[in-house]
């Protein structure tokens, strides 16, 4: 199981790659793995500012459909058009090429509520 130590992570399985006031946001190596082959992703919020919680695209894998959710609050400026033609690149590099969208923070302070590397792994060690 691959989780980067320099990434935050959520319970909904998501991680945030922070630089300064920016982040890339993709699905852990673990979600990928459970959701199996992902078929086709789904994110029309580009533009727009949403709160933590809320739901920016969902997921298409062979065996469900998951909706994606914000980790922080921020204005999502740019969604990854690499996986419109490859959304496997999130089963093969879910930290990498496999990200889904580039959000401005709204409140850096938010990041305090993510889990670390250590209490990620924690949590789907269970």
């Amino acid at each position: 199981m691959n989780i980067p130590v320099n990434l935050k992570y959520t319970e909904d399985h998501e991680w945030l790659r922070i630089e300064g006031e920016e982040a890339f946001v993709g699905v852990t190596d673990f979600a990928q793995g459970e959701l199996g082959d992902v078929v086709f992703i789904e994110i029309e919020t580009e533009g727009e500012e949403l709160s933590k919680g809320e739901i920016f695209g969902t997921i298409e894998a062979v065996k469900t459909v998951s909706d994606l959710f914000m980790p922080v609050g921020g204005e999502i400026i740019e969604a990854n058009e690499g996986l419109n033609d490859k959304p496997e690149l999130v089963n093969k590099d879910p930290y990498g090429e496999g990200w889904m969208i580039k959000i401005k923070i709204t409140d850096l302070k938010e990041i305090d509520s993510l889990l670390s590397p250590e209490n990620y792994k924690k949590m789907i060690s269970g």
